[in-house]
């Protein structure tokens, strides 16, 4: 172990072993070990001692966390987790294993599948015919154009694309949802109506992706969609007994 302390990448189920061939962060790629003694076991590495988010990483830290789940389930950490010994580790894993392998059983063959709504680029036609206010505003800017009629029609425009692409996501969501295991709404994020996570069984993955590109091309003059995945199901865990390094993202 370095002085930088032990990566964390996840937790999987005692006996379940890792991907041949498969490595961690850092330059060069980190071993990858199992720490743990219980019915669940933690995949670690030694930390980099200048830990960044950088792509290199970020990419090589999720391909593992999907490697993992494709023999398993996981429960997988985000980027820059670490810890200051494996004992902490260790201690972690014995205080929390009942919770550990509840999760693991209810993660077995889920994915996650990110969507996000956000509003419909190029709608403007859209927007005028079906909002009255915005018609009205753009007809007053017609027959007397000025600053302030034309910063009126501005917010007016802006504010019914956000709430058309916000109506978008709840009919999204009320359909989606019936189709996961669980749902986690995202942080916020600027610009977008919509950011939910979606446990969904890896074997209905397709279907659900697929139900939410014929959505987006049925509201395409109210929404956007941006639909990623299959993910490892960072939504649906907990870092908690673990610290984050300033690394992460």
């Amino acid at each position: 172990m370095t002085e930088s302390g032990v990566y964390v990448y996840a937790i999987i189920p005692e006996g379940q072993a890792l991907p041949a061939g498969a490595v961690g962060v850092g330059s060069p790629p980190a071993a990858l070990r199992q720490v743990g003694d219980g019915q669940v076991t933690a995949v670690v590495s030694d930390a980099p001692l200048q830990l960044r988010a950088r792509r290199r990483d970020l990419l090589a830290h999720q391909e593992l966390l999907l490697s993992l789940s494709d023999r398993g389930p996981v429960l997988p950490m985000r980027f820059g987790v670490v810890a200051s010994d494996e004992a902490s580790v260790c201690a972690q894993l014995a205080g929390s294993q009942a919770e550990h392998l509840a999760t693991l059983r209810h993660l077995d063959q889920g994915v996650e599948i990110n969507v996000k709504a956000l509003p419909a680029q190029d709608a403007l036609a859209a927007v005028v015919a079906e909002e009255k206010d915005v018609r009205r505003l753009r007809e007053a800017v017609r027959r007397r154009p000025d600053y302030e009629a034309n910063v009126r029609l501005g917010e007016a425009v802006a504010a019914a694309l956000s709430r058309r692409a916000a109506e978008a996501g709840k009919k999204l969501l009320h359909k989606l949802t019936p189709m996961a295991r669980a749902v986690a709404a995202g942080p916020e994020v600027q610009g977008c109506a919509l950011n939910v996570s979606f446990l969904v069984d890896r074997s209905e993955s397709d279907a659900f992706r697929a139900t939410a590109r014929r959505f987006a091309d049925a509201h395409r003059e109210r929404a956007e969609l941006r639909v990623a995945g299959p993910l490892p199901c960072y939504s649906f865990v907990s870092s908690r007994g673990l610290r984050p390094t300033v690394a992460g993202v």
